[in-house]
């Protein structure tokens, strides 16, 4: 378990989810529904609730309000973990808990462009007294992990950032932040997105700066020509600087879920191996936590799928990932799907290799000719 003194954990969840068409037409992106179970953002809130950790600042900027009012009811009515709302947080203190605040006041701080522009004009939140780490965490990545060794092993180390990064297949990792190490596990290459990979290691996209050293970079880097991105700037900025940068590998499942191809391959993964990767049942429980959720091998009208208890089944499911709230009309057929929360799906309908959006509209997704790592 990670100690809580010291240590500021911030969430970057700033998206817009344009890459991934109609799941994110009229949502945000950090909200969009994963796994039957919960929602993409809840990922990181509930490993820094299972790390010790008691509070996270939320960093965002489009449709912040709606955003903040659905982690605000949705995490601050519960024990053990506070969204922190940086300007806006004394408002919905004062609202108290899962109540939501009248008028907001007005930003007066410029629009942020970037990952490392969201941590500047926050300063004064993220850099507060005592603070003398910086966890920084992201929005729509799936995973569970244990921030406390992590967090431990970069101040057993004394170094400027610590790194978390993953194996990968080499084919992939033109679509990540590529990084390598010396002997002695020290950063020595940094890519964002490299046209030709000369490493199979990716940076999982989640990091321990000392707070010190990335206040200084990013001051140095603010007002330069930058690009306003972590990745894109400060991390290549330190390395550049000679900074301490050590890796930390994760293993087990983890998934960036950057476009509605890999949200769909993922759930593909859910149904085809319900114990490997991350099944239902290791995730947080946000959507419907009242109705439980259960991989089902075959029985009458459902094969190698994972349901939810309140399900209305009149047709065939196979393969695919339903929601509560789900109803399928009679010789309705879905295969290799994902049916959101509450979705009918229509008397005789054939739906292959979709997503079905909460009202009923299918957003179909192609196949891959192959399946390959889902990291």
């Amino acid at each position: 378990m990670a100690e809580r003194g010291g240590v500021r954990a911030v969430l970057l969840a700033g998206g817009e989810g344009r890459r991934m068409g109609p799941l994110g037409t009229g949502r945000l992106k950090p909200l969009i529904p994963y796994g039957g179970a919960c929602r993409l953002i809840d990922f990181s809130l509930d490993n820094a609730h299972a790390s010790g950790l008691g509070e996270v600042l939320l960093l965002s900027q489009f449709e912040e309000r709606r955003l903040m009012d659905d982690l605000h009811q949705v995490w601050n009515a519960r024990q053990g973990l506070r969204v922190h709302f940086g300007p806006y947080d004394t408002a919905y203190r004062d609202a108290g808990p899962g109540r939501l605040p009248g008028e907001l006041p007005p930003r007066t701080d410029p629009p942020e462009r970037g990952t490392a522009d969201a941590l500047i004009r926050k300063a004064p939140y993220v850099f507060g007294p005592g603070t003398e780490q910086v966890l920084v965490l992201h929005a729509d990545h799936v995973y569970r992990f244990d921030y406390g060794p992590l967090i431990a092993t970069h101040r057993a180390s004394g170094a400027a950032l610590t790194l978390a990064y993953q194996r990968i297949e080499r084919r992939w990792v033109h679509l990540f932040g590529m990084v390598d190490f010396d002997a002695r596990q020290r950063l020595t290459q940094f890519v964002e997105k490299p046209q030709n990979p000369t490493s199979s290691l990716v940076f999982a996209a989640f990091c321990v700066f000392d707070a010190d050293v990335l206040h200084r970079h990013l001051e140095q880097l603010d007002g330069t020509a930058w690009q306003h991105d972590i990745s894109r700037d400060v991390i290549p900025a330190m390395l550049a600087a000679g900074e301490d940068i050590r890796g930390y590998e994760v293993r087990g499942h983890w998934a960036d879920i950057g476009t509605v191809e890999r949200y769909h391959r993922a759930h593909l993964a859910l149904a085809d191996d319900p114990g490997g990767g991350l099944p239902v049942d290791r995730m947080p429980w946000t959507i419907r936590p009242d109705v439980r959720r259960a991989w089902v091998p075959g029985a009458p009208g459902v094969r190698s799928s994972w349901v939810p208890r309140d399900l209305v089944n009149e047709g065939q499911v196979e393969r695919s990932v339903l929601f509560p709230g789900v109803r399928i009309e009679a010789g309705a057929r879905v295969r290799r799907s994902v049916v959101l929360p509450g979705a009918v799906v229509p008397p005789d309908a054939d739906i292959d290799s979709a997503v079905v959006l909460e009202n009923g509209a299918v957003q179909r997704v192609p196949l891959p000719h192959t399946e390959g790592a889902l990291t």
